[in-house]
């Protein structure tokens, strides 16, 4: 059996992508979305979902490229001058790793988020981390302590098999790439603590180009199990925030336009928390 999770992240960045998660929810194939509590547009994200009780909201932890949810003087060792998070990962993930300092305010921001999005009173779906950062075992080791206090039970380990993604697009060379060993450790580590995470998940290599030719045929190409999709739709490809080169009127389009193929695929779309 096929069970499907379609997943919008960067769900609060903006207004453009607010509304995009909506559409794509109520006439698409979109089940979750993935907030990003001190986004811009946070507080029109959450009215939306409140409107959306069938939408699986999650957190979509941000400690890369954004702004934090306490005040940037209490988070001085992860922000850059302009009091926001470095944007060079390398850097900021040596510097959790060997700056105690670093590591504490890293713990304190985390449950700041984690607060803030148990504030607005949706049901947690589901965690992930902007960038996949939650691939660092310190970030993922106070993810799985702080998130059960919060009642996490379901994230997102990004194990994306290469052969599927050969299967579904020709010239995609089935290599073994070392990030998978990774995110393969990740869902081992989430999954004996008892944390929920899908069988694999797709979105990381046509970041951005999730464009519906490609959807169909990765549809048509998912092995059984449970799948994660994820996507970054909008209703406009440029927005204030917006990734140069993505796509997103085209993913969300590419959502409008599937529901048909994944009934006749016979996959049950679902969200996290409807998983046993």
């Amino acid at each position: 059996m096929k069970t499907l999770i379609v997943t919008a992240d960067d769900f609060g960045a903006d207004v453009a992508v607010n509304e995009a998660v909506e559409r794509a929810h109520r006439d698409g194939v979109l089940t979750a979305a993935s907030l990003m509590v001190a986004g811009p547009a946070a507080d029109d994200a959450v009215e939306r979902a409140r409107r959306l009780p069938s939408l699986g909201v999650g957190l979509h932890l941000v400690l890369v490229e954004g702004r934090p949810t306490l005040p940037p003087e209490q988070v001085s060792h992860l922000v850059d001058s302009s009091g926001r998070f470095r944007g060079d990962m390398l850097r900021a993930a040596i510097g959790v790793t060997v700056r105690p300092a670093a590591r504490r305010q890293l713990a304190n921001e985390i449950e700041a988020q984690f607060a803030a999005f148990s504030a607005n009173g949706l049901p947690l779906d589901h965690v992930n981390a902007h960038k996949h950062f939650h691939l660092h075992p310190v970030i993922a080791s106070l993810i799985l302590r702080i998130g059960r206090r919060y009642g996490m039970r379901a994230a997102r380990a990004p194990v994306e098999p290469r052969a599927v993604l050969a299967a579904a697009e020709p010239g995609v060379t089935a290599r073994r790439d070392p990030a998978i060993l990774w995110a393969r450790l990740l869902a081992a580590r989430f999954r004996r603590a008892g944390v929920i995470v899908p069988d694999q998940v797709f979105g990381l290599a046509w970041s951005g180009a999730m464009h519906a030719e490609r959807l169909r045929r990765l549809l048509a190409a998912l092995p059984d199990g449970v799948t994660e999709i994820y996507v970054h739709p909008a209703v406009a490809d440029a927005w204030p925030g917006h990734a140069p080169g993505y796509r997103y009127a085209d993913e969300l389009a590419a959502l409008m336009a599937l529901r048909d193929v994944v009934a006749e695929q016979g996959m049950a779309l679902a969200r996290f928390g409807d998983l046993p």
